[in-house]
């Protein structure tokens, strides 16, 4: 017999112009308690910081180890975003192993979510930076070939 798929309501997440960490942070919160959470316009989010230091960084942590054994790491911006919340997530745990499975990224917004309310928490966006160095990872992913 297969199992069923209970009947949740999902938080989707519009993360344009959002900060990435403060989002990531808020979505794995949100999956630990038992929620669906759905990150759709993954490629406008913001990574605050220079724009050189940033790219750099993800420069450095391609060049690692071999193409063979790794370490690997993800290139699209939906799969970028969706590693940021397994960071924040007990992810060698088997609560956080089933709370990662409850987040799914998606580059733009898919047809299944055109229509339903989006939720655009409060406290993470550009605004609130103190100064407006940032980057989005979109530009990122340029970058790094994803």
């Amino acid at each position: 017999m297969a199992k069923e798929k209970k009947d949740t309501v999902t938080l989707i997440i519009d993360a344009k112009g959002l900060i990435l960490g403060r989002m990531a942070s808020y979505a794995a919160s949100q999956a630990m308690l038992g929620q669906d959470v759905a990150i759709v316009n993954c490629e406008e989010a913001i990574i605050s910081g220079k724009k050189e230091s940033i790219i750099r960084k993800y420069q450095q942590r391609m060049a690692r180890g071999s193409i063979r054994t790794g370490p690997f790491h993800p290139r699209p911006a939906d799969r970028i975003v969706r590693r940021v919340v397994r960071g924040m997530l007990d992810y060698n745990s088997y609560h956080g192993r089933k709370a990662f499975q409850r987040v799914m990224c998606y580059c733009g917004v898919p047809p299944d979510f055109a229509g339903k309310a989006m939720t655009v928490p409060k406290g993470m966006d550009a605004g609130k930076l103190p100064v407006l160095k940032f980057v989005r990872v979109k530009d990122v992913c340029k970058v790094i070939g994803g």
